[in-house]
């Protein structure tokens, strides 16, 4: 009934998103989880696995983005829900006739990546066409207020399966949430027009790299590209180094470790309400500079955890205040960042920050892995902290709206 003031055909793909949000969340960790308990992997192949499926399935997504550029959106999406479905299926099948090995479940992390990629961006282009320009904030609230409501519920309750029923039920859980998901896009009403490409209808070089052309040359959107990919970047780098830290120096249990990390993520759906009724008082431009900046002041707080019901409470009000500004910042920027591409772009625009996101968070995860193993972990989490506090100068300082689709220099192929 929410969905029901931004009308049905918004519904449907709001619907098709959260089943397959809390699939995923369900599945969290599932692939490593699997090759420890199942393929019974030391922890050099388990972060081989988690890296291999963000970079590879990165590199597979780039000619992905001019490709999908001008198809009609709803089937691509369709085809790569199907896609991750029949992948991740694949793997309880081999497990249950003792088939499964590593290999593949690198095989199928880098297709499930590639398909994310390709997905969420014909899904950003999907959305523009499908609500109004003053609902796009309000769609995009929505969605982050889903993502974080799966990120509270989803990881307890699928280790509770994976204890029960064993190591593969929660990728069965994923699989089955990306086929009902492609049902939910399959019954959104209308017709999609095919979208009209001028000169060669051949794939070219220009065309795989203008989304990062793009970017690059645009006032407002190239220090968001850099601000938000260092940030995921540095976030993510230190998430196992802070999983060794809590689960092994400071001798957490592991129902602490998940309670630390899941009752903040109620912050990202305060976060998500607030952000439509922040931006009419203060404006869009002044929310992402004061929330981008305040977002990247809480990191460096987690190299000073401690044992014991302090260092617990200290790590849950460092993720709640964190989460909190993430779901403020989050709908703001993605609502900005679609309304500054025009329709021709939009895909390959998005292809090309989710692979360059993608890569660097692979990147920096390992680099980071190293500088732990030389430095201690604490140490690796206060760099990153230290380094997050001047990602507030990549923001952009003044307001670069625009509107590009009525600009015709830049809708020139």
């Amino acid at each position: 009934m929410a969905g029901s003031s931004l009308g049905r055909s918004f519904g449907w793909l709001w619907a098709a998103y959260a089943v397959s949000t809390f699939g995923t969340r369900l599945a969290f960790d599932a692939f490593a989880l699997i090759a420890i308990l199942a393929l019974h992997a030391g922890p050099a192949q388990v972060s081989v696995l988690a890296a291999t499926g963000l970079a590879v399935g990165a590199a597979i997504a780039v000619p992905l983005g001019p490709w999908v550029e001008f198809r009609r959106k709803r089937p691509v999406m369709v085809a790569m829900d199907l896609t991750r479905f029949a992948a991740l299926m694949s793997v309880p099948v081999a497990y249950v006739c003792g088939l499964l090995g590593f290999a593949q479940l690198l095989i199928v992390s880098v297709l499930v990546g590639a398909a994310d990629i390709a997905f969420n961006a014909a899904s950003g282009a999907y959305l523009k066409a499908l609500v109004r320009p003053e609902d796009l904030l309000a769609a995009n609230g929505r969605f982050e207020s889903t993502a974080w409501t799966a990120t509270v519920l989803g990881p307890p309750a699928g280790t509770a399966a994976i204890g029960f029923f064993g190591p593969v039920t929660t990728v069965v859980a994923d699989a089955v949430s990306y086929l009902l998901s492609a049902a939910g896009i399959r019954a959104i009403d209308g017709t999609e027009p095919r979208p009209v490409r001028t000169g060669s209808s051949r794939l070219r070089w220009r065309d795989v790299v203008e989304g990062w052309r793009y970017i690059l040359t645009h006032p407002a959107l190239r220090p968001l590209f850099f601000n938000t990919v260092l940030i995921s970047g540095l976030i993510m780098a230190t998430s196992p180094l802070l999983a060794v830290l809590m689960l092994g120096d400071l001798g957490f249990a592991p129902w602490q470790y998940g309670l630390a990390f899941g009752l903040p993520c109620v912050g990202g759906i305060v976060g998500s309400r607030l952000a439509h009724r922040l931006v009419a008082r203060f404006g869009r431009h002044r929310v992402l500079l004061v929330v981008g900046s305040l977002r990247a002041c809480w990191s460096l707080g987690l190299a000073f955890i401690g044992p014991g019901v302090f260092g617990l409470m200290l790590v849950i009000s460092v993720e709640f205040g964190l989460i909190t500004c993430m779901g403020v910042f989050n709908p703001v920027f993605a609502t900005y960042r679609l309304e500054q591409l025009p329709t021709d772009r939009i895909v390959r625009t998005l292809s090309a920050w989710s692979v360059t996101g993608k890569v660097t968070v692979a990147a920096m995860t390992g680099l980071w892995g190293l500088l732990a193993g030389v430095t201690g972990p604490r140490t690796a989490i206060a760099l990153a902290g230290l380094l997050m506090l001047f990602t507030p100068f990549l923001l952009p300082r003044r307001d670069h709206t625009s509107h590009p689709e009525q600009d015709p220099a830049l809708s020139t192929p």
